[in-house]
């Protein structure tokens, strides 16, 4: 059988890659199609000696930088791949890879990380980060966000069956194609993430610093408890702003980008792990858990199903400064966490399991496709 799985784009190695590196080795023989791979040398070991196809978006001017700026040819490029010779395609798609064109013949199963939040029910947030809520480019914009809904709901009608990372996005996926999917959360290394008991006085937040992870609001909340230590491990485009919001706060350390021995060594070591990002599923505090060490999380989207209220962690309501620092103090208040029982819920996300229900799924859908 001969296996194809295409992939939005490899730039960097986040969470969409962590799925992929497990679909990967569940079909070690597939063939791998992206927009670009711009992936580093040094973030590339998991894809072994994989095939890549790259689409023309790849050889355009400035596409390692600005590929971003061609998402009008987004719809186009994916179309492009030669699909013919393929028995099974699985999509990893959170923007455009679900497009592919497959044949009656073909069986293609996508493993949806979300409908495109920016052309969807997060157009208007993306707009406003973006500082195109009005004006030319704004309008520009809005039409190629058009033009993208009417496609993105067109090619639902390829996809043989989907698979989402969570109940948050099975509703989108509902909302948006009118499908059915099947959740299989994202697997977690638990091996590498190992339990650990003695806790210091600290809390820390990490994550790849971009508007909708709110690392601001987290920092900007411990401004105003001097008296509890918040590391913070990230870098990106909100770093300089984020730095200045903590500038002269002794009590916020800024640590930039670090190893991922030393984020781990920081989790497992954290009194909480705290998260106010609204995640499709968010396999950072999942990490956490599995260090044994409990999340004060924003509660809504994929939180809601892997951050337990009260037994692996805490929930607050709002995207507020008052809100995080309100559950910074129930947390405190609150009988220890056991960090043995936080990481036996992270334990419901290992690879073993994601491996056997994506298989079981994949197996099925061509068994019944084969029936048919």
């Amino acid at each position: 059988m001969k296996v194809a799985i295409i992939h939005d784009w490899l730039v960097v190695n986040g969470g969409a890659e962590k799925v992929l590196e497990e679909i990967l080795a569940v079909y070690p023989q597939a063939e791998i199609f992206t927009l670009v791979d711009y992936l580093a040398e040094k973030d590339r070991a998991w894809l072994g000696d994989s095939k890549v196809h790259t689409s023309f978006i790849h050889r355009l001017p400035f596409a390692k930088s600005k590929y971003r700026n061609y998402f009008s040819l987004f719809p186009i490029a994916i179309e492009q791949f030669d699909m013919s010779s393929f028995d099974l395609i699985i999509s990893s798609s959170y923007a455009v890879a679900k497009g592919v064109i497959t044949g009656p013949e073909q069986t293609h199963i996508s493993y949806c990380h979300s409908p495109a939040r920016y052309a969807w029910d997060l157009q208007s947030q993306y707009l406003k980060e973006s500082n195109m809520e009005s004006g030319l480019k704004s309008t520009i914009a809005r039409y190629f966000l058009h033009k993208f809904r009417i496609w993105d709901t067109r090619t639902a009608n390829g996809v043989d069956a989907f698979i989402a990372n969570s109940n948050f996005i099975k509703k989108r996926i509902h909302k948006c194609y009118r499908r059915d999917a099947e959740v299989i959360n994202p697997p977690v290394k638990l091996t590498q993430f190992t339990l650990e008991s003695n806790k210091q006085d600290f809390y820390l937040t990490a994550s790849r610093m971009v508007p909708y992870k709110r690392i601001d609001l987290v920092v900007e909340a411990f401004t105003q408890m001097p008296d509890k230590i918040l590391k913070v491990i990230g870098e990106g485009p909100e770093f300089d702003k984020i730095k200045s919001i903590a500038q002269g706060y002794e009590n916020i350390e800024m640590l930039g980008f670090q190893s991922n021995e030393v984020l781990i060594d920081n989790m497992q070591k954290a009194k909480a792990f705290v998260f106010a990002a609204e995640e499709d599923f968010g396999i950072i505090p999942v990490e956490a858990q599995a260090c044994g060490t409990p999340v004060i999380a924003y509660g809504k989207g994929g939180c809601l199903e892997t951050v337990v209220d009260g037994g692996s962690g805490v929930h607050f309501a709002e995207q507020t400064v008052i809100s995080v620092i309100d559950a910074v103090k129930r947390f405190e208040a609150m009988p220890i966490f056991l960090p043995e029982k936080v990481r036996e819920n992270a334990e419901l996300f290992s690879i073993k399991s994601f491996r056997h229900k994506f298989k079981t799924v994949v197996e099925t859908t061509m068994a019944e496709r084969a029936a048919r």
